[in-house]
């Protein structure tokens, strides 16, 4: 007869001369597997297409395309597009999504520019209001749907399909180096252009043949505070909204 196994085996030492794994956090794209949303990506290229629609309706408006293509609205609603395609693909073939920062900038630049058209250029008893009359019909199409329609739906795609918690405070000063470089841009380019030029200034609180540079640096600094605020704005939601992507257990 064999002697009985004892119940409590006392712990071995470790074998000299191996080391000792620790114990290792497994990440959970390693044992769920990756789920292809393609309504996601129906919705992401139908919002890209919409603001392609949009910078298409303005080039095709009839003024100069590197003028057209000089405003902030246009490069903002391209860089959405392409954000957005690259978005599409990533939730149609189930790969990893784009960084946070990449998608939070894309977002805060169509907001940004929703909100100065609305609140500033559209605003009739404002200083800076757009003159009543102006504008083709290509471009009167175009302005509800780069101003409105693509900012509201980039939001929607934010807050309907992206995970909480993926922007952070310390990319909101980085998002403003564009601004600030389409700033430089802009100003150097009605520098570059002949005194009287249609077009110079593209929008009317960064005229210097207007306002001065003392008033458009202040225009530019106070419009510039207020899209840190927004920035700001955008971090905060992001961590206090609800995951609408967690599944009920």
């Amino acid at each position: 007869m064999t002697a009985p196994i004892p119940r409590d085996l006392p712990d071995l030492p470790p074998i000299p001369g191996h080391a000792v794994l620790l114990p290792t956090a497994v990440p959970a794209t390693a044992v769920v597997t990756p789920v292809r949303r393609r309504l996601v990506a129906a919705f992401r290229l139908l919002t890209a297409l919409l603001a392609l629609t949009g910078v298409t309706t303005e080039l095709l408006a009839g003024g100069p395309p590197t003028t057209v293509l000089s405003h902030f609205t246009i490069q903002s609603g391209i860089l959405l597009a392409l954000v957005l395609l690259a978005s599409a693909r990533c939730a149609w073939s189930a790969h990893h999504p784009l960084p946070g920062a990449l998608t939070g900038a894309a977002l805060l630049y169509v907001a940004a520019a929703g909100l100065v058209h609305h609140l500033l250029l559209a605003n009739a008893s404002g200083p800076f209001a757009a003159p009543d009359g102006t504008g083709t019909a290509w471009q009167t199409a175009a302005t509800p749907i780069l101003h409105t329609a693509v900012p509201v739906a980039a939001a929607l795609d934010w807050l309907l399909f992206t995970v909480p918690g993926r922007l952070h405070l310390r990319q909101a000063p980085v998002w403003l180096l564009y601004p600030l470089a389409y700033l430089t841009f802009s100003l150097a380019r009605g520098e570059l252009l002949l005194p009287g030029s249609q077009g110079r200034y593209l929008y009317p609180f960064l005229d210097v043949d207007q306002h001065g540079y003392k008033h458009v640096l202040g225009n530019a600094l106070l419009i510039g505070l207020a899209l840190y605020a927004l920035a700001v704005l955008l971090v905060a939601l992001d961590h206090i909204r609800p995951n609408p992507l967690r599944r009920p257990r």
